[in-house]
């Protein structure tokens, strides 16, 4: 049987660090958790699952304390989780079933997805934007998982948001992060699949939750456009404050039919425009 280390970086989780690692102490062989010096008791409710703990600095991008997680892990399979994140009894079946597989039955599964279609082009839409992601072989080595993520007191389904498809289930040593950019994918060098049943992602509880968090992304979206060199003339600022905020906002109510999440999908389609003149404001004035 396939051992399995479930790993996550933290920094000041005591509010969602239990109810993770609670969905995931009957499948983990061993759990590692690489904290960024909390100051809340994050560091004591991971020891109270047993898990191995190790302490450093919080480095502006994240995935420099993941990757220090995955290399510490020990198991043949990795699950890299964030504290926010919940794997349902569904999803941990079938993470303890996908391990135990050999390449020929995983492919077999990968055929039969009921939703492969959607994922598939989901994963495209990735690959347009980040590049080739995995690597052509027979041997699987990562699995995108879909996310259900709530915003404001409902998972949302529709605007785009939806399978959400994150790389979370490795094997050892075949993937990593380049640790450059929040945004970038974590690299797999080998076949990547899909898993069928999704994770419950609680990012968004309160809408001051989600200000803080859009508000770091849109930091580091503002580092992006300083080394991109992006020109502070007029045709920019009508294009970051007026264009890009509305095709966005119309392509996730409309095309993408956010609509149909009720109000909370307009307003996340809403708040998400936002970021583009949000962004170019503070670049304006770095």
């Amino acid at each position: 049987m396939s051992r399995l280390s479930v790993v996550l970086a933290t920094y000041n989780e005591e509010k969602n660090l239990g109810r993770c690692l609670s969905a995931v102490k009957e499948i983990a062989d061993e759990i590692v958790i690489v904290d960024g010096s909390s100051t809340d008791k994050t560091v004591d409710i991971a020891k109270s699952f047993g898990a191995k703990v190790v302490v450093c600095d919080n480095p502006p991008i994240f995935h420099i304390n993941k990757q220090k997680a995955l290399d510490l892990a020990s198991s043949g399979w990795i699950l890299q989780l964030d504290a926010d994140e919940v794997v349902t009894p569904q999803l941990a079946k079938e993470i303890k079933m996908i391990i135990s597989l050999d390449d020929r039955e995983i492919e077999v599964y990968q055929q039969n997805l009921k939703e492969r279609d959607l994922f598939l082009r989901h994963q495209r839409l990735i690959e347009e934007r980040d590049g080739k992601i995995g690597e052509e072989s027979k041997e699987f080595a990562g699995f995108f998982i879909p996310r259900k993520n709530y915003f404001l007191g409902k998972f949302l389904r529709y605007g785009g948001v939806y399978p959400d498809g994150v790389i979370r289930l490795v094997k050892k040593g075949k993937a990593y992060f380049p640790c450059k950019s929040v945004h970038e994918q974590i690299v797999v060098k080998g076949r990547i699949g899909w898993l069928a049943n999704p994770l419950l992602h609680y990012d968004s509880p309160t809408f001051s939750r989600y200000l803080k968090r859009n508000s770091r992304y849109i930091d580091l979206i503002v580092q992006d456009l300083k080394k991109q060199k992006v020109k502070k003339n007029l045709w920019q600022f009508l294009n970051y404050f007026f264009w890009k905020p509305l095709c966005w906002f119309l392509l996730t109510t409309l095309r993408h039919k956010g609509i149909l999440d009720g109000w909370q999908g307009i307003v996340f389609s809403f708040f998400s425009a936002l970021r583009f003149p949000r962004a170019y404001f503070r670049y304006l004035n770095l």
